[in-house]
């Protein structure tokens, strides 16, 4: 029965007896989901089947929930404030220094990266790990040289644990051989993989478990929240804590700015045993470019997240207000791995369901059933969150945050990137590149070299425009090529708060 019929019939129903016939219509919906699942099941056999099994068990679990769900997850007026020492400055925990054993604390960590994302917002085929960002090193590149160099530095062993999607698990594989000498051990495991729900039936669009012709579309990977379910299932939570391991460090594999802070890290494992702090949010804070991102309250007791999509609409510009949420998530997470398997356990976990819907190439709406990871906050004792500086967010999201990241506005050391003290503001630039940049390779061919942007406060690029060698940019650059007109700013260039438009072509000599 589609959900027009059900809509249809209900309007028929007297008000008395509406919730008893909405609770039938949810019952009869979800035992037509069962047999769906079991039907796609039953067209495998073997570990594909297993594996999809359990895949299935958590996105039931998920449907159901999304069939109960009336309204709004959160009650706007309950929302407050968190506490003050809910959020601790970064500065009060740094200032109590390092022990000398920093070591015993490292062998505690592992540090994983969500892995589970494609590079086509880029333009590019395969994992966004395998992007190069910097000097010919890529994502996955940068991050493998930080852990080796702790691992160097300290004499210990910090492994890497990538959480990898059905999309990207066989690309990054294959390139985990070239890492075979460097001195980390590096752990995979996949996240689960759930079907699409037409937006109509509520029903799978997939006919059966394969990932060829249609059904390619019928699957997704559930968001980072599923990162608890599947590291459990994977058997590598419980293989991590037999070597010893406490903690793990999550967080994008494309924010540069993730590094393992080893103040934070031993503030975690120097906490006395009564009271110890199984989740710290790593926050910052808000800009007007931040004014989406989900962020800390206190509600009914509990430190919680809130995104911008369980805001009511009539709250939606109070909640991106800069003056009343002024912090926000980098989704920088440290997290106690005896309390990850204690909640899996108990089925204890509990994250808010986000709705994501979809249209597939063919036209078909649908929808998709996710959790965000950092969402689990509230089902963690003791949680925390420290409000960290800017520099430890620094996600590449676009080849505008490439154009940054690839600049002198930065100096590459060990994998990590740090602001050059040659640059006298803290903050980073503002850079806007139009259409035409979108695609790396395109953005790639409009840069003879990377500009000098240690002066730069604002960059905004529209049209079709190059940039010759060893150009500086300062202060406040606009440059606008009209329609069917192109602008070279030429090789030594030095713009300083202009304004260029129009058409300017450097005549090849």
């Amino acid at each position: 029965m589609s959900l027009t019929e059900v809509r249809s019939l209900s309007k028929g129903v007297a008000n008395g007896g509406m919730a008893e016939f909405q609770e039938m219509m949810r019952q009869q919906l979800e035992s037509s989901m069962h047999t769906e699942l079991e039907k796609l099941l039953d067209t495998t056999t073997g570990a594909e089947r297993e594996v999809s099994k359990k895949d299935f068990e958590g996105f039931k679990n998920l449907y159901h929930r999304f069939l109960q769900v009336k309204g709004p997850s959160v009650e706007w007026i309950k929302i407050k404030r968190p506490p003050e020492d809910s959020i601790q400055p970064y500065d009060k925990i740094s200032a109590r220094g390092l022990p000398d054993s920093m070591a015993n604390s490292l062998n505690k960590l592992v540090v994983v990266k969500l892995n589970g994302g494609l590079g086509t917002s880029m333009g590019c085929k395969g994992p966004k790990s395998l992007i190069s960002v910097r000097n010919e090193n890529t994502f996955l590149d940068l991050t493998v040289q930080q852990i080796e160099h702790l691992n160097k530095t300290y004499n210990t062993d910090v492994p890497l644990v990538l959480m990898n999607s059905f999309n990207t698990d066989e690309d990054t594989k294959k390139i985990l051989q070239k890492y075979t000498h460097h001195r980390v051990k590096i752990h995979t495991f996949n996240q689960s993989r759930y079907p699409r729900i037409n937006k109509e039936s509520l029903l799978p669009v997939a006919t059966n478990l394969s990932m060829t012709g249609q059904n390619t579309e019928g699957w997704y990977p559930p968001g980072h929240g599923d990162i608890y379910a599947s590291f459990y299932n994977s058997g590598l939570l419980d293989q991590l804590i037999a070597q010893g391991k406490e903690y793990i460090f999550v967080s994008n594999i494309d924010n540069l700015g993730a590094t393992v802070d080893l103040h934070i890290l031993h503030h975690l494992v120097s906490q006395p045993n009564g009271k110890r702090c199984e989740f710290i949010m790593e926050v910052t804070d808000k800009t007007r470019a931040d004014v989406k991102g989900g962020t800390l309250i206190q509600y009914e007791g509990k430190l919680r997240l809130l995104e911008i999509a369980q805001v009511p609409k009539a709250h939606v510009d109070e909640f991106k207000s800069v003056s009343k949420f002024k912090i926000f998530n980098t989704n920088n997470l440290w997290i106690s791995l005896a309390a990850i398997k204690r909640l899996q356990e108990q089925k204890a976990m509990d994250m808010e369901i986000i709705v994501n819907s979809k249209t597939l190439d063919g036209g078909q709406n649908v929808i998709q059933l996710e959790t965000a990871v950092g969402a689990a906050i509230k089902s963690f004792d003791n949680a925390l969150g420290i409000n960290v500086p800017r520099s430890r967010f620094l996600p590449v999201k676009t080849t505008s945050d490439l154009l940054l990241v690839m600049s002198n506005l930065y100096s590459l050391e060990a994998g990590s990137l740090t602001m050059s003290p040659k640059r006298e503001f803290p903050t980073t630039p503002h850079v806007k590149l139009g259409s035409s940049f979108t695609k790396v390779q395109e953005y790639l061919t409009r840069f003879e070299s990377i500009p000098d942007m240690l002066e730069l406060d604002h960059l905004t690029v529209s049209g079709d425009v190059t940039f010759g060698k060893n150009v500086s940019l300062k202060g406040t650059v606009i440059i606008i090529a009209n329609h069917g007109d192109r602008i070279d700013i030429p090789a030594g260039s030095m713009l300083e708060n202009k304004i260029v438009s129009g058409n300017l072509r450097i005549l090849d000599h």
